[in-house]
Order: C-alpha cells, then structure tokens, then sequence
C-alpha cells in the first residue's frame, strides 16, 4: 500500500509541488524508487537520446540500486551518464567509498561506458587533497553540464538531523551559494572528511528523489517538506526544476502524517 501526498505552497513559485509517497516498509520504499529511476531515465532517453544521474550512498540509496540491478526496465546503459553526490576522501577500494558500494549494488552488472561514470577522486589518487578533489569535480560537472544541460535525476538519502549527500546542518557546505562542489572536513559522522555536492549543484537536477526510511527519520522528513530552513535541516532545500519526489516509509512518516491529519482536523 502507499499514500500520495502533494504539498503545494511550501516552496514558493520558484519550485514544482513537493510529493511524498509513503509505503508500508523500506522494501517497498525500494520497489517504488526502482521504478522512479527507470522510468524517469528511459523518459529522458527517449527525449534525447541520453540521460544522467547523481547517485548517493547509504543504505536506502545502495538498496535502490539493488533493487534497480533487478528490473532495469529498457533503459540503455551505454548512454547513462553517472556521477556521484558525495565520497568519502579514503583511499579506493576502502569499504566506505559510496562508489564502491554503487559498483557492486549495480554497476559492475550492467553495461556502463566507462567514459561516462565519473567517481569523485579517492584520498590516494591525483589529488594531495579534498579541496583539489573537489576542484576538479566541480570543473568536470561544469563542463558536462554546459555540454548537456542539467542532471535528469539526482537520488539523495538523508540523515536523522536532515543532512543529504555530506552537506551537513550549518555548515559550510549547506551555506555554499555559488560552487557546485567542495571539500567537507569534521563531519560528524565518520568517515570525517569528504567532497559534496552543494544544494547549487543539486538545483541544476530535472528531478530530485529523496529515498528515505526509519523512524529516527522522521521529525527531519516532517520539517523538511514542511518547509524548515536549509542550514537547519539541509533536506528541504533539495529540490529539482521540474519535480522533487520524498519516497518514504511509513515510519518515516509518522511526523508527517501527523502534522497533516493536524492540518486536516
């Protein structure tokens, strides 16, 4: 069973509807953003020949990805463009690279061209630093961004305090107006330094799918959608051009829906 909820007239003119859909549990959360990411990328496909996506990690973003692995739908692989929200700064082949854990969720199962999946840099690759990793993603997404215009859909997770890729509540990273990527560092949660994303970079995304699941969840969902300030909780100020999309679990939605039967009453 799910619920679908549109919320109009937090975000202003600027932005499409918030909608959140809520399943019963995160397995059906995962079946339902499964079918989001292929449909919204064999759309895009279908429109003009390519599509692009900004993957996330997590447990409920690597899930999806399994999830995806199982019914790709017809979505060609060899003209999906593929880029990362965030990465741990740590060596390659270290367990908590979010590339990593995409590869074997999804990527090393499917027909990928190489030459159109760009990880963020790892700690013991080209760069002494994550501010250069973070130089040389944010000059990479430019260009390609420049050359294909914007992100098809951009998947983030979130945290319990409402932080999405490493763009933590009032932090640097949440308060970046103008650069589309930078070096995190204290993060409070392990590991503590890592390159992001900036909420610039993920308004240049047609569509945003926020997956999230737990009860610990959902005080953030409840005041993200209902219009919370970003540097206080990062997540609601994710939102794409044409669409932005929460697919939530019914324990992530217990605030939510509370907050909505209040409105009702």
């Amino acid at each position: 069973m799910s619920d679908r909820i549109e919320l109009h007239d937090e975000l202003g003119e600027e932005f499409p509807a918030n909608t959140v859909e809520v399943h019963d549990d995160k397995e059906l959360l995962a079946d339902a953003a499964a079918e989001r990411f292929v449909a919204v990328i064999v759309a895009a496909q279908a429109e003009r020949g390519n599509a692009s996506v900004s993957l996330t990690g997590g447990s409920d973003g690597i899930r999806l990805l399994e999830k995806v692995r199982q019914a790709p739908g017809d979505i060609d692989w060899s003209n999906l463009y593929v880029y990362w929200g965030d990465e741990r700064f740590v060596p390659s082949g270290d367990p908590d690279r979010n590339e990593l854990q995409a590869r074997e969720a999804l990527l090393d199962f499917v027909p990928l061209d190489p030459a159109k999946v760009f990880p963020m840099a790892a700690s013991d690759g080209p760069y002494g630093s994550p501010e250069e990793a973070a130089a040389a993603y944010a000059q990479l997404l430019h260009t390609e961004l420049d050359e294909r215009g914007d992100i098809d859909l951009t998947v983030l997770g979130m945290g319990p305090e409402g932080h999405i890729d490493s763009i933590f509540p009032h932090s640097p990273a949440v308060r970046e107006q103008t650069d589309y990527v930078v070096a995190v560092h204290d993060c409070p949660k392990p590991p503590p330094t890592r390159v992001s994303l900036t909420l610039p970079a993920v308004h240049r995304s047609r569509h945003v799918m926020l997956v999230v699941s737990g009860e610990g969840k959902a005080a953030a969902v409840a005041a993200a959608v209902n219009g919370a300030s970003p540097d206080d909780v990062p997540s609601a100020g994710a939102v794409g051009i044409e669409s932005t999309t929460w697919v939530i679990d019914e324990a992530a939605a217990t605030d939510l829906l509370v907050d909505i039967d209040d409105e009702e009453e």
